[in-house]
């Protein structure tokens, strides 16, 4: 029996990637967070895309300050703080999955992670700051 366990230690730990083991991280440990996470933010998105879509048919061929005017308001502006988060958020966990599953190398691997989730960053605080400005202008 000892000798099962011995063999099934040194098996677990020749199966997983050499980041694995420094990161401690396997499939049981990451994978079923990520997924419920891509699952939370896609049923999130649809309400606030059914919202975000009706709320501009309904406002087609308006001018740029009754825009702003409309996006300023505050529950306009809370729901388009969700719709970005959600957004960003979705966006990130769906890239990270392409990027794990299709790009080669280790190396290669983190800085791709690394150059998406600072480019997503920084759009997202882009778009945050454009609709705080939008609810506290007037």
């Amino acid at each position: 029996m000892a000798a099962n366990e011995a063999m099934t230690g040194k098996q677990t730990a020749i199966m997983r990637s050499e980041l694995g083991r420094v990161r401690g991280l396997g499939t049981a440990r990451s994978g079923a967070a990520h997924w419920w996470a891509q699952r939370l933010t896609a049923a999130a998105l649809v309400p606030l895309a059914v919202w975000f879509v009706i709320s501009l048919l309904a406002h087609l061929g308006a001018e740029a300050p009754a825009m702003a005017r409309w996006a300023g308001r505050p529950w306009n502006s809370v729901l388009l703080l969700a719709l970005l988060i959600a957004l960003f958020h979705h966006l990130a966990l769906g890239l990270q999955v392409v990027i794990e599953d299709y790009v080669h190398g280790e190396g290669t691997k983190l800085v791709g992670l690394a150059v998406m989730k600072g480019a997503l960053a920084l759009l997202w605080l882009a778009a945050v700051v454009a609709v705080l400005k939008l609810a506290f202008a007037g």
